[in-house]
């Protein structure tokens, strides 16, 4: 009875959908590749983007379905993106141009996870909220959390609602969230 309500009330396909995303490793391939990717696939007509994909830009939902959908047809990891574009706490690369962040991307969802490793050493993260002009006076908690060392680190963060898009075959992420919040209702 389970396999006849799954069928009969979910999305066509999203079963095998589910299936062929747990039987394959996900791809994975640097920032940089993925905008050159992006770039000749433009190049060579098999995708026009509404916005033109340039190395520094943060990859919107269109260029990460197409790597997603269209070039892999499966999830890809995202790495190593550059650190104008992501948070002060994110550990700078070798390279001084990227970060040692990751993004999961899944077909018709997009990013489903987004994660890093933090930078441990106050005097770099206290050289990275220059970098981004923030005071660092509004930065005392966090920075205090460093003050006396701390260990090699990293973190994440999954989109629920997203999550449920993925496993339920839903396509409005309006129509997953738990709470609706509205301006004026969102106490905190």
């Amino acid at each position: 009875m389970h396999e006849y309500w799954f069928e009969k009330n979910q999305e066509p396909g999203l079963r095998s959908r589910l299936e062929n995303i747990l039987s394959a490793p996900f791809d994975k391939i640097s920032y940089t590749d993925a905008v050159s990717l992006l770039q000749k696939e433009e190049a060579e007509g098999r995708v026009t983007f509404s916005e033109k994909v340039q190395w520094g830009m943060d990859l919107g939902s269109e260029h990460e379905r197409h790597l997603t959908e269209q070039v892999a047809k499966k999830p890809v990891i995202v790495y190593d993106y550059p650190k104008d574009i992501k948070a002060f706490y994110m550990k700078l690369n070798a390279d001084g141009r990227t970060v040692r962040a990751m993004d999961v991307l899944v077909p018709k969802i997009g990013e489903l996870i987004g994660g890093s490793q933090r930078e441990e050493d106050l005097s770099k993260l206290d050289s990275m909220i220059r970098e981004k002009n923030l005071n660092l006076d509004n930065y005392w908690w966090y920075r205090e959390l460093r003050q006396y060392g701390t260990v090699p680190h990293a973190g994440f963060g999954l989109g629920f609602e997203r999550l449920i898009m993925l496993l339920t075959g839903i396509e409005n992420i309006r129509d997953t969230i738990p709470y609706p919040r509205y301006p004026g209702h969102a106490e905190f």
